[in-house]
């Protein structure tokens, strides 16, 4: 059976409900991991592995309903490829949704853990090479996700964003949080999960910068959606 199209008000609640589950899964495996094990080798395999799996169920779950962005840089790359698709106010509300689910992600995550929630992070993250990989990664998400849709293959989705995110954890020196908002939320862990306050303007910078280099290499390799509509556009003109 056939979903009819999702209203605003439930698209907005996806996105909440999508980006509070995925920051709880990402703050709540690292500090899960934590407990177990002193091995920085161990805790990031159960962080990365955690992550991708919720990621991906979340993504099958929810992408039907809000297309599963939970990351401000997916939006608005989104909505900038594909502009006579979403109005504004639907960008600035996915956003807003976004940030308050990755706040409320985090301190659900620090208080079933019997921790106080609301603990801002005192784990710096702003070197250099730290923003270069957050660049990297948030580019090679961006760059998936275009291609997935440049291709026609959205389906592919759950397995190709999730798989990838689990490999950036680990190949990008940052630990690839790659989205805005999940780095806002992160500041409100004191666990290796987490970023200090101070390094979120850098990081955010580094995620919207890997925005545009994502967005760029994909035009590159698939053309813009204006230029790919051209035929569609020529081809019902000579048939009408």
């Amino acid at each position: 059976m056939r979903m009819s199209p999702a209203s605003l008000p439930q698209r907005v609640t996806a996105e909440f409900t999508g980006t509070a589950a995925l920051v709880a899964v990402i703050v709540g495996s690292g500090l899960r991991a934590d407990s177990l094990s002193q091995d920085i080798g161990v805790r990031l395999l159960a962080n990365a592995t955690a992550s991708a799996l919720g990621l991906g169920l979340l993504i099958a779950l929810l992408g039907p309903l809000s297309g599963a962005h939970f990351n401000p840089v997916v939006t608005l790359s989104e909505w900038w490829t594909r502009r006579r698709e979403q109005e504004g106010h639907e960008v600035l509300a996915y956003v807003t949704a976004q940030v308050a689910g990755a706040v409320a992600g985090a301190l659900l995550a620090e208080a079933m853990f019997g921790r106080a929630p609301g603990s801002w992070s005192t784990e710096p993250r702003a070197a250099l090479h730290l923003l270069l990989g957050e660049a990297v990664a948030t580019a090679g998400l961006v760059l998936v996700v275009q291609g997935l849709r440049h291709t026609g293959r959205p389906q592919l989705a759950p397995v190709a964003v999730a798989g990838y995110i689990g490999a950036a954890i680990w190949f990008t020196s940052s630990g690839s949080f790659a989205n805005p908002a999940a780095t806002v939320g992160r500041s409100l862990t004191d666990s290796f999960t987490g970023i200090a306050p101070a390094s979120v303007p850098a990081y955010a910078a580094a995620q919207l910068l890997g925005m545009l280099l994502g967005m760029g290499l994909a035009s590159v390799l698939y053309g813009t959606d204006r230029a790919a509509a051209e035929p569609e556009r020529a081809t019902a003109r000579r048939t009408g």
